[in-house]
């Protein structure tokens, strides 16, 4: 993967935009000490560039009734880490996965997964999570408080 460079203008502006990204090109433009159009032209190269990935709402889960967030770490069998890949997709599909990694140590996948309540993550993981091919063993970890959320990275 190629990094992208680029400079302090660029950095204010991102970091922005990781704030509030319905800002406009004038109000951005402002505050870090450029006109509109050269503003834009940065935010659209930005974007060119792949380093946006996204631009979205986040939600706050609980006020939608997903009060219970549990991290999975899921350990495949021997014969099942040669389908990794097909782990992957098939976990996807599941929209209670908020997040899957693949990680190197005593396990193979995290997950973080929400759910309206507890009851409905243990439908989760009988019904669907434990009945994947190649599943050993899924240890699951109940959140109790976030203390900390965000989705900004330290620019």
């Amino acid at each position: 993967m190629q990094r992208i460079k680029i400079d302090d203008l660029d950095r204010k502006i991102l970091r922005l935009l990781q704030t509030d990204a319905s800002l406009s090109a004038a109000t951005i433009g402002e505050k870090v000490g450029l006109s509109q159009s050269p503003c834009w032209r940065r935010i659209q190269r930005l974007k060119d560039s792949g380093l946006m990935k996204e631009q979205g709402m986040v939600f706050d889960r609980r006020k939608l009734g997903f009060d219970t967030m549990v991290f999975a770490h899921v350990k495949l069998t021997a014969h099942g880490r040669s389908k990794v890949a097909e782990f992957g997709e098939t976990i996807r599909r599941f929209p209670e996965v908020m997040e899957c990694h693949l990680l190197l140590g005593h396990v193979d996948f995290l997950l973080r997964i929400v759910t309206p309540d507890l009851e409905a993550y243990e439908r989760f993981f009988f019904e669907r999570l434990s009945q994947l091919p190649d599943v050993q063993e899924v240890t699951s970890s109940i959140a109790l408080t976030e203390v900390k959320h965000t989705t900004e990275l330290p620019i």
